[in-house]
């Protein structure tokens, strides 16, 4: 399953850098779109970040997508993985669920929860303070801690 995820973001994303990490055993940011993934897929595994828009050429989608390429790092350390959805015909399962309504953002926690839906883009920075908030988060942080990992 991680060579499909892998395979995905190098397709989604071809120019260098994209989908690098800065750690010593790189596991790339998974940026996936809505018809080749489910939340089931990620539950108590990752945060799916899900970004929607009417169309890829949406200047708040390419905007979003800007603030994350600027720092991947930031939430592959939160386990985020990257859900895109720019096709509102496609009507996919996690379209259907989430019913967006042009540009959105929806972060969503390992456990399912909606944690904030956003009717324009976040910098990584602001979805970063969100997900360092919850409980969830801050015993991950103590857990890798006193393991001596990120």
């Amino acid at each position: 399953m991680k060579q499909f995820f892998a395979f995905v973001i190098m397709a989604l994303f071809p120019f260098t850098g994209f989908a690098q990490t800065a750690t010593e055993d790189p596991e790339p940011l998974i940026i996936a779109a809505t018809d080749e993934v489910t939340l089931v897929d990620f539950m108590w595994v990752a945060r799916p970040l899900i970004i929607f828009a009417d169309s890829p050429k949406d200047p708040r989608f390419k905007q979003q997508m800007a603030f994350i390429e600027e720092r991947l790092d930031d939430l592959r350390l939160r386990d985020v993985v990257v859900i895109t959805d720019t096709d509102p015909a496609g009507k996919s399962p996690i379209r259907q669920r989430l019913r967006p309504r042009g540009f959105g953002l929806v972060l969503v926690a390992k456990d399912g929860t909606i944690l904030l839906r956003k009717p324009k883009p976040w910098t990584v920075r602001e979805i970063s303070r969100s997900i360092d908030k919850l409980p969830a988060r801050q015993e991950e942080v103590r857990e890798r801690r006193d393991t001596g990992a990120q």
